[in-house]
């Protein structure tokens, strides 16, 4: 199970984020950068966001740690702001919460180069769960304490949004032409299948184990798996 914490106070929005993320204060004393079901990508943006972020860190990738957030929407009464005190009131319920990291900077990859292995292994996860949200122009990495950490998994799995189709596309190769790594990743021909080899069926599931049910439609748990396992077992497919 994730951490299950309960919002405290919103403090302030993210605009740069398209879903208008918000740091929020919780009730175990910590600070989150919170994504909200009612914001306009909705719930599957959660559910990737929880599958392909504690699929990283099962795979020894920097993501921070996530918890299922509780949102009242009394707390919007605190809230200037009409946009998001409409957000909260929308976002009752279980919402996804991600560590702040205080200070942290934006990745730069002329300022930030990065360890061959790691670069490959980021990628090879990329290409992996589909993260269309990982160029130059923006990476969701981030530096903190002097480490790569990988952010904003929202985009990812977007087989999602069109399950009818989704069996067509199990096996679709990764566009990797403009990824921000693509320059440090020259480990990618070890790293790639290494990485791959991990990609059980039980870590899979494992992984799946953690959305919460109040995110997914019925059995799409089911089909998560079952979409995933197949992808996983043919590498060749979608590693670059």
């Amino acid at each position: 199970m994730l951490r299950e914490v309960t919002a405290l106070r919103y403090v302030t929005p993210l605009r740069e984020g398209g879903s208008l993320p918000g740091v929020v204060e919780a009730d175990d004393l910590g600070t989150y950068v919170v994504k909200f079901r009612g914001a306009g990508q909705g719930p599957k943006a959660l559910v990737a966001e929880v599958i392909a972020g504690e699929l990283g860190r099962r795979l020894d990738l920097p993501v921070p740690d996530l918890a299922v957030m509780h949102l009242d929407p009394i707390v919007a009464r605190a809230e200037p702001d009409e946009e998001v005190q409409e957000l909260i009131k929308a976002s009752a319920g279980a919402n996804l919460g991600m560590d702040f990291l205080p200070g942290s900077l934006g990745y730069d990859p002329v300022a930030h180069p990065v360890e061959p292995a790691l670069a490959s292994r980021v990628l090879a996860f990329d290409a992996f769960v589909e993260n269309v949200d990982r160029s130059w122009r923006n990476p969701n990495l981030l530096i903190w304490h002097n480490t790569l950490w990988l952010i904003d998994h929202g985009a990812t799995l977007y087989f999602h949004h069109n399950w009818p189709r989704a069996e067509a596309v199990v096996h679709r190769p990764y566009k990797w032409d403009d990824h921000v790594l693509k320059p440090y990743a020259t480990a990618l021909a070890t790293e790639g299948p290494a990485l791959a080899a991990r990609l059980t069926p039980e870590l899979i599931g494992e992984t799946l184990a953690l959305v919460p049910d109040e995110w997914l439609d019925g059995g799409d748990r089911d089909a998560y798996l079952d979409h995933l396992v197949k992808r996983a077992a043919q590498p060749a497919a979608w590693l670059p």
